[in-house]
């Protein structure tokens, strides 16, 4: 993060992340109308968080929850609904953790913390699914989540990593 963002006013901070979180929604649409199905339920490429690593990585967690949270919330009320919001805001929070301490630690790429991310998103959402069916079998279906967002998050965080040059 250089010296310019972290004194950047409260105006600065709202227009950056206000950009980035409709950059985001753009994503997260496109891949709503997208006619993705690979017969297995839950399973995205999750192209929204793009953005969101973008923001990790160039302006700081701040901006990153914020883009993430911003977008989840209006993705939830414009297309996704309640119960899609709940799933995705669970799966932001333990995902955006995982990334902002892998970030930390400077031990990863952008493609590691990326993938991470992707494995935690989806161990978030279904830590939500087993409350609200009150049943752990639900966990049985992790192994398949786990290689979809290993894959997903290898392609976010490459896309991420290509950006980011091009930005610096």
């Amino acid at each position: 993060m250089t010296q310019s963002h972290r004194r950047s006013s409260p105006a600065q901070f709202v227009a950056r992340v206000g950009l980035m979180a409709a950059l985001a929604l753009i994503f997260s649409y496109i891949e709503a109308i997208i006619p993705y199905n690979p017969g297995i339920p839950g399973i995205k490429l999750g192209i929204a968080n793009i953005v969101t690593v973008i923001a990790l990585y160039k302006y700081g967690w701040k901006e990153a929850v914020s883009v993430s949270v911003v977008r989840i919330v209006v993705a939830g009320l414009l297309f996704n609904g309640a119960f899609g919001m709940l799933y995705s805001l669970a799966g932001a929070a333990v995902s955006l953790l995982g990334m902002i301490l892998l970030r930390k630690t400077d031990l990863f790429s952008v493609t590691g913390v990326s993938m991470a991310a992707g494995v935690l998103h989806n161990l978030g959402q279904l830590l939500v699914a087993a409350a609200l069916i009150e049943d752990l079998r639900i966990f049985f279906y992790f192994p398949v989540l786990l290689f979809s967002g290993i894959a997903a998050g290898i392609l976010v965080g490459i896309a991420s990593q290509m950006i980011l040059r091009v930005l610096k």
